[in-house]
């Protein structure tokens, strides 16, 4: 084969470069915007070839939702793996969260379409294989922070409280009383960890 020919041959993709690839797709979109032929021209393959990888669209899309997550949920996991009081480490991790969230615009998306993805059998997939490990974490920080409380609606709070701010970030700049500074993350993580301290001690007031 002559070197021009072998020029015009394009280059193989991996499956982890296919999955990268997909992830924007799907954070634009959602699952149900996105097409394997959609992929396909994306990646620069035959869609005879993205089968070669990936059985179908649920695979790909739950493999490329894992990538993304996981990528992230490491950085998230070693800041409540670090030493400190409970206190300390939630607002390592909310900070780092926030942060996450505000400068992470694809990775936003992608999540905002997962959630609202209403199909129980990829849901229970990603929740088992992809986010458990995360929550878990949460949870546990959410048990040493205050036994007393219900771990797991401790655990959904702190994750809503910095989520939904940037989930509703489009909307939210033209309420009554938007200042620019509250778009600044670690504004959002000192008044999110700042409203748990103040209402895991009434609670424990409340209990003693």
């Amino acid at each position: 084969m002559s070197s021009q020919a072998m020029k015009t041959i394009p280059k193989r993709k991996t499956r982890e470069e296919i999955l990268e690839l997909s992830a924007p797709l799907f954070a634009q979109r959602g699952y149900d915007g996105v097409s394997m032929r959609d992929v396909a021209r994306a990646a620069g393959l035959t869609q005879a070839a993205l089968y070669y990888h990936f059985a179908d669209k649920d695979q790909l899309y739950l493999e490329a939702v894992a990538v993304q997550f996981r990528e992230r949920g490491a950085v998230l996991n070693e800041l409540l793996a670090g030493g400190g009081t409970p206190l300390k480490r939630l607002e390592r991790f909310v900070t780092g969260l926030a942060r996450m969230m505000a400068t992470d615009k694809d990775f936003l998306r992608l999540m905002q379409w997962v959630l609202l993805d209403n199909d129980e059998v990829r849901q229970s997939t990603l929740a088992k294989q992809v986010f458990r490990d995360m929550f878990v974490a949460v949870h546990d920080l959410a048990s040493e922070l205050d036994p007393h409380q219900d771990a797991h609606l401790l655990a959904m709070s702190i994750f809503g409280l910095v989520i939904f701010h940037f989930q509703t970030g489009a909307t939210r700049k033209f309420m009554p009383g938007h200042r620019p500074h509250q778009d600044n993350p670690e504004v959002l993580a000192r008044h999110v960890c700042e409203l748990l301290r103040r209402s895991l001690a009434a609670a424990d007031g409340e209990v003693q």
